[in-house]
């Protein structure tokens, strides 16, 4: 008789604990992981930016890469037209990690009001190596042209942002702002016309060409591996693990998809170890 009651109370726990591991899943699907909850995610890639020495040293060995480039570039360069460097701004040359620690613990993720007030305070600060780099570039008497997808709004901010840091060439000429579309090719076709390209330095592959926007992850790490002999010589890539589009591959450009969804997106594609202990 004790035998029968033990197994009963063992049986009334598992469906007691299998009850509530599916209530647990049917709250998370439902909406009740915040993005407060999924804001929790961004603390390490936060951290490694702004503890990590490894971080550091990753954008030094970029400009160093980038200084290397320019001098054997202008070596050989033979062409009438004035060169120019293609720059990103935001994760290339100065660093928004501040933004990205203010939304952890906070229920709300990103937004075009808070991006907006971020620039417009004009705190982001240089990414270790791009100020030398880009004035050595001056130094050269090449131009530095800066092909951001920050709206337009946000120009007043950006400017005083990049002026008081010290970089170069920050003037409506050189400042491309996005007005209406993300793809960035028809400002660098535009500086192309007139000047000579030794290279582009950004965060995100849509910095480089146009074919890599909208794709699947399997789809941009073919179009990677297609021109892999040009990257650390025409396109130079700085680390960014806090955000960006490969994060919406993620997503399958789901953009809007609740905190649950990207949670279990994220996790799902995650590559995991088969361990049983």
């Amino acid at each position: 008789m004790k035998k029968i009651k033990n197994k009963l109370i063992l049986t009334v726990m598992v469906i007691v604990l299998a009850s509530l591991i599916g209530v647990a899943g049917q709250a998370q699907a439902t909406g009740s992981y915040t993005t407060r909850d999924l804001n929790e995610q961004l603390v390490m890639a936060t951290l490694w930016i702004q503890t990590s020495a490894e971080f550091r040293a990753l954008c030094y060995q970029s400009f160093n890469l980038a200084r290397m480039n320019l001098d054997l570039f202008l070596g050989s360069y033979a062409g009438t037209k004035p060169v120019a460097v293609i720059v990103d701004a935001d994760e290339t040359l100065i660093d928004n990690s501040a933004y990205e620690a203010f939304l952890i613990g906070n229920d709300f993720g990103y937004s075009s009001k808070t991006w907006t007030s971020w620039m417009a305070a004009a705190r982001a600060t240089p990414i270790p190596g791009a100020l030398a780099f880009l004035n050595y570039a001056k130094s050269k008497n090449v131009e530095i042209f800066y092909v951001t997808n920050r709206k337009m709004v946000g120009y007043e901010g950006t400017e005083k942002n990049l002026r008081a840091l010290g970089f170069p060439y920050v003037d409506k000429k050189h400042l491309l702002l996005r007005t209406k579309s993300s793809d960035k090719q028809p400002r660098r076709g535009m500086v192309a016309k007139d000047y000579e390209i030794a290279f582009l330095i950004g965060d995100n592959l849509n910095d480089f060409l146009s074919v890599f926007s909208t794709k699947s992850i399997a789809d941009r790490f073919t179009e990677v591996d297609k021109i892999k002999e040009i990257w650390g010589k025409k396109f130079i890539v700085l680390p960014n693990p806090t955000y960006g589009d490969w994060e919406g591959a993620i997503y399958k450009g789901n953009w809007g998809a609740s905190a649950a969804e990207k949670n279990k997106m994220r996790k799902d594609h995650l590559k995991r170890w088969d361990f049983h202990p």
